[in-house]
Formats: C-alpha cells, structure tokens, sequence
C-alpha cells in the first residue's frame, strides 16, 4: 500500500525541479540531489522524505544569491573524492567547483567510472576531470579575451599530498595501473601551463560537500565560501 501510493507522487518532477536550481545557483544541494536523483526507478519512503527535505531547505534559504566580487578577474579550481562512497559497487564519488571573482561558477557532484584501490588514486581521478574542465573554462574565457588579467594557468587547489607528488613526478605514475590512462593527459597539462596544481586544507577545500554529506556547521560555513549569500548580508 505504501509502495503504491509512493508511485503517485511526482518524484522526478521534484528532482528536475531541483535540478534547475542547481544549475544556475543552488551549488549547495548538488550532492544530496545526485545521490537521490539515482533511486527513480526503485524508490522508497526514504526518498521521498529526502526530496521533500531537500525541497525545505531551498524554500527556507530562498533568500540567498550567488555573489561574484573583487578587483581582479581571477578564476580557480577546487577538486575533491570520497573513497568507495558507493555501497552497491564500491565506485567513489567525485567533485569540483571553479571560482570566478570569489563565487562559484562551475560545479559538479558525480560517480566515477571505474572502481579504484585507494584514495590517492580516487582523488587521483577527481584532479583529472577537473583539470579537463579547467582546460575548457581557460579556453572559454581566453578566446574572446574576456579576462585579459587571466594569461596563467588555473590553480587547481588540491588537499591531498600523494595527489599532488603523482601529478607531478612522473615515476610516482608507475605505482597506479587504474590511473595511467589520465596520468599522461594530467602531466600534458600541466606540461602546457594550462593548469598548476597546488596545496589546500582540507576545511578550505570547496569541493567537499559535492562528494559527501556535511553536518550543519561546517554546511554552513562551505554555503558562505560559494559565496551564497543572504540578501540582507549585501543589500
């Protein structure tokens, strides 16, 4: 009975409906919503409740605005992973956000492709689709000469040390059979100074809440470091 009348309720239109946000502000809800945007065709009460909760917060935080700031056009790259975050088949979870002037201009929250032995080579994953993107957002923003004050390459901000010593020591590379494909295009990047990859603490890594979920407090603080803010905090 319960099962049936969770058929009736319009959980992807609830889903597409939080999508559309997500897309142009809401970076904030892009985890919770890939997590639960997976169970269309196998739900339960759970995800229904997850939704509506979801649905809450956005209506409870209507208020807030992406806000881009500053002087200097200047865009960089934040990348994380959460290691075997997937119970079904042990694949990690992957994440990025790109800055633009302090506020969040890109952003994604998905499952990797492939299912890896470790963290480093998880994160070792994440660093690659995020400098692929850097590539694009430099390209993007080069050709128009939109941001003339942009000649360098995009600091990609990483908090892991292995990540950063096999990006850019080549010998590192022969540990890691599942990342080789990516190791020669990471290296080739950073080779054409289109991407430089450097050191970040972890609680100052924006990319967090795209691969896990965050208790309130430290929510919170990452909403305030996408730069979303409450509409009376900038009026």
């Amino acid at each position: 009975m319960l099962k049936e009348s969770i058929k009736r309720i319009p959980y992807a239109l609830a889903i597409g409906s939080i999508m559309y946000d997500i897309l142009y502000t809401r970076s904030d809800v892009s985890y919770t919503l890939n997590v639960t945007s997976k169970s269309q065709s196998n739900l339960g009460s759970g995800h229904r409740i997850a939704v509506k909760n979801i649905l809450k917060y956005l209506r409870r935080t209507k208020d807030l605005f992406l806000i881009y700031g500053g002087q200097e056009l200047k865009i960089c790259g934040y990348r994380d992973a959460s290691f075997q975050s997937e119970k079904d088949d042990s694949k990690s979870q992957s994440g990025y956000a790109f800055t633009l002037n302090g506020g969040t201009a890109s952003w994604k929250s998905s499952k990797q492709y492939t299912t890896v032995d470790s963290t480093t080579e998880a994160k070792y994953i994440a660093i690659s689709e995020a400098a692929t993107k850097a590539v694009c957002i430099r390209k993007f923003v080069a050709e128009p000469r939109m941001f003339p004050s942009i000649s360098g390459p995009i600091i990609l901000y990483c908090d892991n040390n292995g990540v950063i010593a096999q990006a850019k020591e080549p010998k590192s590379h022969e540990r890691s059979n599942t990342c080789y494909g990516t190791t020669i295009l990471i290296r080739e990047i950073i080779d054409r100074n289109q991407v430089k990859i450097e050191k970040i603490p972890t609680y100052d890594n924006i990319a967090d809440p795209f691969t896990k979920a965050l208790f309130q407090e430290k929510h919170e603080s990452h909403v305030n470091l996408f730069s979303l803010k409450h509409m009376n905090d900038w009026l």
